[in-house]
């Protein structure tokens, strides 16, 4: 009995309930994606960029486990998306040859699974020491942890070296990838949702607020970090190996510190902690540059002063104050209006009729 009540206890904690115009949102544009996918009405543009977008969903989100809820400053999480590309694409590779029968839907959420684990093992080599660091002295270490990870898998021929991972035989197309894609961005963003309103999250919080005074309460400081970097390193490593299969051949050098930065740009303009910004601000920052690239002399000076635009705003205690009334319940309230003068005057006359 005590299990099964423990077991629908952590089902109802996996609610929705906490953030419903965030899944909304999500959801409806899903909607919107996957009719225009497979009917055939998307451009090859947006096509093209739908599995990159969801991925860096993910990864924005993964790292704001970290930078937002934790309150620790990483530059690495583009080393552990590479960790669970190559090692999740090489599993992929080494089924597609051993069980050439083996159906996608099988081989791809393995690969994923596995590259999750992989970059998470990493995470924990990586963290263990690191995590004792905070601020910038965290931020230095992880970048250098990224450099040299990259460097290691470039020399590695089982990752193809310098030339990069062939991932050829196992490429697909965006209406193969589209669904997994849509399941990892779900399991992700309710993961963030779910674990910032539990016990653990505000454990995590307070750690993040005052470290010597959750150390007095009993909370186990270097366990709660090393479990949330861990988790934010498993979601970067199973987008990494998705992301692979949208690619011919992917090299370890497009994972450096440059994509590191952008994944922290995208959390710091989504909001720190922000599950809903992180989601817009990725999608904006990644969509914007393709939109924009008829305009090639203009691109970038338009995508600075967009950057420009959103950190002003951030920073504008009016937009905050704004951004946080919009909620489910407050829209639900605007749109029930109160009545009209003239409507109660109908509904008066109408009783003295009677």
């Amino acid at each position: 009995m005590e299990k099964k009540n423990t077991f629908k206890t952590a089902l109802k904690r996996l609610t929705t309930k906490k953030n419903p115009l965030t899944v909304a949102m999500v959801a409806v544009l899903y909607a919107v994606i996957a009719y225009l996918v497979y009917s055939g009405s998307a451009s090859r543009q947006l096509s093209n960029m739908l599995i990159s977008v969801s991925c860096y969903i993910v990864l924005a989100v993964s790292l704001n486990l970290v930078v937002g809820l934790l309150g620790e400053l990483s530059l690495g999480h583009a080393s552990f998306m590479s960790v669970g590309l190559f090692t999740g694409c090489q599993l992929a590779l080494t089924l597609h040859n051993a069980i050439p029968g083996m159906p996608f839907w099988v081989r791809l959420p393995l690969a994923m699974l596995f590259g999750g684990i992989m970059a998470a093992a990493v995470g924990f080599v990586v963290g263990l020491p690191a995590l004792r660091l905070k601020g910038d002295y965290l931020a230095i270490v992880t970048l250098a942890c990224g450099e040299i990870i990259k460097s290691i898998i470039t020399n590695l021929k089982i990752f193809g070296g310098a030339l990069g991972l062939s991932t050829g035989p196992i490429y697909s197309n965006t209406k193969t990838l589209l669904p997994y894609a849509i399941v990892l961005v779900f399991l992700t963003m309710l993961l963030m949702m779910n674990l910032k309103k539990s016990r653990y999250g505000r454990a995590i919080m307070a750690v993040r607020d005052n470290r010597i005074a959750a150390e007095s309460c009993g909370v186990n400081v270097t366990y709660f970090k090393l479990v949330v970097f861990m988790i934010a390193a498993f979601f970067a490593g199973a987008a990494g190996a998705l992301y692979g299969h949208n690619f011919a051949n992917i090299k370890a050098t497009t994972f450096d510190y440059n994509m590191s930065i952008e994944i922290l740009v995208i959390v710091v303009l989504g909001g720190m902690g922000s599950v809903r910004g992180s989601i817009i601000a990725a999608i904006v920052l990644r969509a914007l540059p393709e939109m924009l690239r008829e305009f090639s002399d203009y691109r970038m000076l338009v995508y600075s002063i967009v950057l420009i635009a959103i950190m002003l705003l951030n920073a504008s205690p009016r937009f905050n104050e704004l951004r946080g009334r919009l909620t489910v319940k407050n829209i639900i309230a605007v749109l029930k209006k109160k009545k009209t003068p003239v409507e109660e005057t109908v509904e008066v006359t109408a009783g003295g009729e009677k």
